[in-house]
């Protein structure tokens, strides 16, 4: 079968290629290797996670706040197989609306394993019926990534687990060690933590969320120890060995020192993840890889193969749905000859934990470091009305500007649905915004957006009216 478009991958970069290749009228197909679309972010990552951190930030609000609210509650407690149900139920939702939107831009899904035959030319190892061999013009490898699990680690998928599993465990583990302070340790972390798990945090780093601002890094670990989640920062693994009911983790200083040895029920490796190329045959595409096994790519996001593009964890940059989403809208409108746009520096970073961290533009730390005159503003959620009615009072807003111009250079915000507030920030710096032109905008009131004008106001100097 022949061809205009054809994308291995249908998660979010995959998936939404395809749709936009469909509204331009291309003919376009989509492998998906597994018998659901929508890729790790759907079946086992950003949406079943969302799913579990909401669950479990109810039943911590109930628990731990409804008291002070005046709420009263008997007998409460964690029905963990209805929450992991709930979390499924909410996944095949989703999905069911990605195969809706398949057929609805005339999208053909071949499930199977695809594998290049040669530059124009891939065989899709179905997973049910008679294999295929199509051809095409183009072609966007969008395969995504996989956990890093090295092998001293020793993951076994029982009691030595990474996200994947950790998104089925039926029963509350009574301790979990997380080898990792990233996103992804700490937003499972935190699930697991408010329903009543011992929690705790290994990271190499000096502190968690290390590729974030620092304070952010000091806001979110001060908020997530007042849950009882505890952190063993400048530690390095050195063994880890499941058992039969459990597994036995140990670690020490990276600095050297007597080894820590905790027994737990389960170890989390949560140390990264790796691009997902395996088995595509780019060989015979003639398709290179980079000495980090990511596949190589120009500005437009096309491989040494002009007419094969990759986009997503497969190619540089940061791993995030919506970064894969904007390249994969913006290789299918190059193919038709459109001029897209993206600006990697602006493309934001949450990490859904409570208090949520956002983020976008560059760290206090590489501003510095790139000799950028600056100035900053911060506001605390402590000091803004909204936040006290709904008791979020940690966190806060810090606003970066640049000393010379006011441009706004970076935001970074740990609060209260700051997932949703770094819109803005996004859209203002899309259109080179100032400082001043935040501070001049009206926010309502009482808004948790109050405190970015508020910390807008603090970068203009001192100008801060709640505080």
């Amino acid at each position: 079968m022949q061809y205009d478009l054809i994308i291995i991958g249908s998660g979010p970069g995959g998936y939404v290629a395809a749709i936009r290749a469909g509204q331009l009228g291309m003919k376009t197909a989509i492998i998906e290797r597994y018998n659901a679309l929508g890729g790790t972010c759907l079946n086992v990552g950003c949406i079943p996670s969302k799913a579990l951190l909401d669950s479990s930030e109810h039943y911590h609000a109930a628990h731990e706040k409804f008291a002070d609210h005046g709420i009263k509650i008997e007998n409460l407690a964690v029905d963990m197989p209805r929450m992991i149900e709930r979390k499924n139920e909410v996944v095949d939702q989703t999905v069911k609306g990605v195969q809706f939107l398949m057929k609805k831009n005339n999208v053909d899904v071949f499930y199977g394993h695809g594998t290049f035959s040669g530059p124009n030319e891939v065989h899709v190892a179905m997973n049910e019926g008679d294999d295929q061999t199509l051809t095409s013009k183009n072609f966007i490898i969008a395969t995504g990534s996989k956990p890093i699990t090295p092998a001293s680690m020793n993951y076994d998928k029982k009691h030595v687990i990474t996200s994947t599993e950790a998104l089925n465990i039926t029963d509350v583990p009574k301790s979990m060690v997380i080898v990792g302070g990233g996103v992804i340790g700490l937003e499972l972390g935190s699930v697991f933590g408010r329903l009543g798990t011992e929690v705790q945090v290994v990271e190499f780093q000096d502190r968690i969320i290390p590729t974030m601002d620092k304070d952010c890094s000091k806001e979110l670990m001060r908020a997530l120890k007042k849950t009882g989640i505890k952190f063993h920062l400048g530690h390095k693994v050195t063994d880890v060995q499941g058992g039969d009911t459990g597994a036995k983790v140990t670690f020490e200083k990276k600095s050297g020192g007597d080894p820590i040895v905790v027994d737990t029920d389960y170890c989390l490796i949560a140390i990264g993840r790796r691009p997902y190329t395996d088995n595509l045959g780019l060989d015979k595409a003639g398709v290179d890889v980079d000495e980090k096994g990511r596949i190589a790519v120009g500005e437009h996001l096309e491989t040494n193969v002009p007419h094969i593009y990759a986009i997503g964890d497969v190619v540089r940059g940061a791993m995030l749905a919506h970064k894969a989403e904007e390249e994969g809208v913006f290789a299918v409108e190059t193919m038709a000859g459109q001029q897209p746009h993206v600006d990697y520096n602006l493309i934001p970073g949450v990490v859904y934990t409570w208090p949520e961290v956002a983020a976008v533009g560059q760290t206090e730390e590489e501003i510095k470091a790139a000799g950028i005159p600056y100035k900053t503003g911060k506001f605390p959620f402590k000091a803004l009305g909204r936040a006290r009615a709904s008791s979020d009072l940690d966190g806060m807003v810090k606003v970066i500007s640049h000393a010379d111009t006011d441009e706004i250079i970076g935001v970074h915000m740990v609060g209260p649905r700051t997932a949703d507030m770094i819109a803005e920030a996004v859209a203002l710096m899309e259109f080179r915004a100032s400082a001043e032109d935040a501070a001049r905008m009206s926010h309502a009131h009482p808004t948790y957006t109050e405190a970015f004008k508020e910390a807008a106001l603090a970068a203009t100097g001192d100008r801060a009216l709640h505080m």
